[in-house]
């Protein structure tokens, strides 16, 4: 393998310019990598590097750790652009390690921290969820991932963290390309803590929002609401969908909530929606819709992830569109965004 093979990462349009032996070690090691952006969005060394390129016996120093140890994933991630190594053994920030702030709204370092934690040791046990079709994470925590962050506040506080910095990505996205003028009142259900909803209704100022969650989130979500400037239009109703979705809205958005479950799941979720939906309303899901065939697709890798960890699904069209019929909905639209996900539209019928 040469130098050059060595830092490169397959991918759909170069995987087939490396040799059978690069490629499958390359996916093998991939852990590495993933251990490696962990390791430094713990230690918070893109927040150090704000400010410039700094040397790595400063970085070691401020985050307590061995300094010849810290500069190895230093220089492993610099390697392929997280980081640059400006001088030998100091690093600056490059625009994806930048990504691994604290406090930007584009934010992804909640996402590294909880997909390398609890997620990263659920994945060890994913050859159960293959055998077996139940969720890994279950397996290997005695209990599933909801259940765990309500028992584990720190866990939950970052996974939510994670959801508002990539939902905002979605959120901007799906916003770009889809109109959602039409709508006086716009239902997120299962929301989180509103980000969505309140690009939503920044983008729409006569709009109402209805922020629909469990309880201890709602409860978080205000401060949120408050400083995006819809908090006076937004209505927070604590509650569980699987009992009942409230009334109220002409829209109603399911966004990253149905590829959490089974498809049984799904249905009482669809059904309570369709129950409170006017008959001119709309249903709007946002997910990734799975390509047919060979297609490259980070559905069909986070197809696995739910599979390994609450124990749900990706889907095609033909999968939603199935889905939504049995729920008293039509699927008319998949209008796709830039950040992946597409806004998956239905109507009563």
């Amino acid at each position: 393998m040469t130098k050059d093979q060595s830092n490169q990462l397959p991918s759909a349009t170069d995987a087939a310019a490396l040799p059978p032996p690069a490629i499958l070690l390359q996916l093998m090691t991939g852990y590495q990598r993933a251990q490696a952006v962990y390791v430094a969005a713990k230690l918070g060394v893109p927040d150090l590097l704000a400010d410039g390129p700094r040397p790595v016996e400063e970085l070691a120093a401020a985050t307590e750790s061995h300094t010849s140890s810290l500069y190895r994933p230093l220089r492993a991630l610099a390697s392929i652009g997280v980081f640059s190594e400006t001088s030998p053994r100091t690093f600056a920030l490059t625009p994806t390690a930048a990504l691994l702030r604290t406090g930007t709204p584009d934010s992804m370092r909640s996402l590294a921290l909880t997909y390398n934690e609890e997620q990263y040791q659920a994945w060890g046990n994913v050859l159960h969820s293959i055998r077996t079709g139940e969720p890994a994470f279950a397996h290997r925590f005695g209990m599933g991932p909801f259940p765990y962050f309500m028992q584990n506040p720190e866990a939950d506080r970052i996974f939510n963290e994670a959801m508002i910095g990539y939902t905002h990505q979605v959120a901007n996205a799906v916003v770009s390309v889809y109109d959602f003028s039409a709508y006086g009142a716009v239902a997120d259900v299962g929301g989180g803590y509103g980000t969505l909803l309140a690009a939503i209704l920044q983008s729409n100022p006569t709009a109402r929002g209805i922020l629909f969650d469990v309880p201890h989130v709602i409860d978080a979500a205000q401060d949120f609401l408050n400083t995006t400037g819809v908090a006076d239009r937004c209505t927070g109703i604590a509650g569980d969908f699987f009992t009942a979705v409230p009334a109220g809205a002409d829209a109603y958005v399911l966004s990253q909530i149905l590829h959490d479950w089974e498809d049984e799941q799904c249905l009482t979720i669809l059904k309570h929606t369709r129950r409170v939906t006017p008959q001119q309303g709309k249903l709007l899901v946002v997910e990734l819709v799975i390509p047919p065939g060979n297609e490259p697709s980070f559905g069909k890798w986070l197809d696995l992830h739910m599979l390994a960890i609450p124990g749900g699904r990706e889907r095609t069209e033909a999968e939603y569109s199935t889905l939504f019929r049995d729920a008293g909905f039509e699927l008319t639209n998949i209008v796709p965004t830039p950040a992946g996900p597409s806004v998956v539209e239905a109507v009563p019928v």
